[in-house]
C-alpha cells in the first residue's frame, strides 16, 4: 500500500472535501445491523467520523502514523495503524467502507481481509471523487495544470479515479449505486489549500523543488471574482454484498 500523503498530514486535515449525507444515507439503507464498520485507509478519519454517528464502534485504520495522528477523535472510533490483516474478529463487521483509497490497495489481499471479517450479509461501500469543476472559464486552466503540469507526477494508479472506478474488479454482489455530486463554496485560498494536497504536487514540489500551485492561483486571481465560488466534485460509489 502506497502512502502519499504522512508528509503534508495536517494540511490533508484541513483541506480534503467532506463526503455528503446522501452518500451515507444511500449506503446504510443496505445495511442490516450497526454494530461495528471498518474504514480502511481512513486518513484522518472524515468518513469515520460520519460512521460513528450511525455504529456503535468504527475500526478505523491507515498506514500513516501520521495521517492518524490529525484523525477526528470521537468515543465510538478506534484508530489502529494497519494496513491489509487487521486485528478484527473473523466474521464481526457490519459494513466495510474504503473512501477515495482503494485505487492505493493490494485490492487482493484487502478483499481476502474483508472475506474474513465481514458479518454474513454485511456490505462493501468504496467510493472516490474526481476532478472539481466551477465554471467554463476557470475549468480549463485548473484541467490544463492536471494534465500539463502535474500530471507527470501522478501515479499509474491515478487512472482509476479518472476512470470513475470503472474497472477496478470488484468480487462482490453488487448493488446498482446513483451517481453523487459533493458541492461546496469555497475561497480561492482554500482552493488553493486543496489543490497542494495532490500527491501529485507533493511529488512535483519534492523533485523540481517549487510549488506548482501559487502559480495557478496568480492566473485564477482575476477571474476570481466573488469572495467564495461554487465548486463541485463528481462522487461515485461501488457497493457490494460483501458475503
Amino acid at each position: 500500500m502506497k502512502d502519499r500523503f504522512s508528509g503534508h498530514a495536517p494540511q490533508y486535515a484541513a483541506f480534503r472535501p467532506h463526503y455528503p449525507k446522501e452518500l451515507y444515507d444511500f449506503i446504510c439503507q443496505h445495511v442490516t445491523k450497526f454494530d461495528l464498520a471498518w474504514d480502511a485507509g481512513t486518513g484522518n478519519g472524515q468518513a469515520a467520523a460520519e460512521l460513528a454517528k450511525r455504529f456503535k464502534k468504527v475500526h478505523a485504520t491507515d498506514i500513516s502514523k501520521k495521517q492518524l495522528e490529525h484523525a477526528v477523535l470521537h468515543p465510538n472510533i478506534n484508530y489502529a495503524e494497519e494496513g491489509y490483516t487487521t486485528s478484527l474478529p473473523d466474521h464481526s463487521v457490519d459494513l466495510i467502507t474504503v473512501a477515495q483509497a482503494i485505487h492505493w490497495f493490494d485490492r487482493q489481499n484487502f478483499y481476502d481481509e474483508v472475506r474474513r471479517v465481514a458479518k454474513p450479509g454485511a456490505i462493501a461501500a468504496v467510493w472516490g471523487y474526481g476532478l472539481l469543476e466551477i465554471d467554463k472559464t476557470i475549468d480549463p486552466l485548473i484541467s490544463a495544470f492536471y494534465i500539463s503540469v502535474v500530471g507527470a507526477y501522478w501515479d499509474p494508479e491515478r487512472k482509476h479515479i479518472d476512470q470513475w472506478y470503472a474497472h477496478i474488479e470488484y468480487p462482490f454482489y453488487e448493488i446498482p449505486s446513483p451517481a453523487f455530486t459533493m458541492n461546496f463554496e469555497w475561497t480561492l485560498a482554500e482552493l488553493e489549500g486543496y489543490l497542494t494536497t495532490w500527491s501529485a504536487v507533493q511529488k512535483y514540489w519534492k523533485e523540481v523543488g517549487a510549488n506548482p500551485v501559487p502559480r495557478l492561483i496568480q492566473q485564477l486571481e482575476p477571474m476570481w471574482g466573488y469572495e467564495k465560488r461554487n465548486l463541485k466534485f463528481p462522487l461515485f460509489l461501488r457497493l457490494g454484498s460483501a458475503m
